[in-house]
């Protein structure tokens, strides 16, 4: 989780996490979350930006002996990469 968050934190040096909600059902914790910053420094290999982004995600963890033991999650990567510009965004529909 360490890593994986460095990753995010050196690409975004002012990277937030905001935390919306905390679910707990006895070994099961999920949280939502959103996350913001500006690409300024290397992320993965994409050269800076300097955009800003804004994504929303959901980590569902399970517990043992109060010590995550197991984590799903599932964030916007797609948004996040239209945002940074790294992907073109969709074409709206003609109506």
């Amino acid at each position: 989780m360490k890593q994986l968050v460095s990753i995010y934190q050196n690409g975004l040096p002012d990277a937030h996490w905001t935390v919306n909600a905390v679910y707990d059902d006895g070994d099961t914790v999920i949280v939502r979350w959103t996350g913001t910053g500006t690409h300024t420094s290397n992320l993965a290999g994409i050269a800076p930006t300097g955009k800003s982004v804004n994504v929303a995600a959901i980590m569902i963890f399970r517990m043992a002996g109060g010590r995550i033991a197991e984590t799903w999650d599932v964030w916007d990567t797609l948004g996040m990469m239209q945002q940074l510009g790294v992907v073109p965004a969709l074409a709206k529909a003609a109506a």
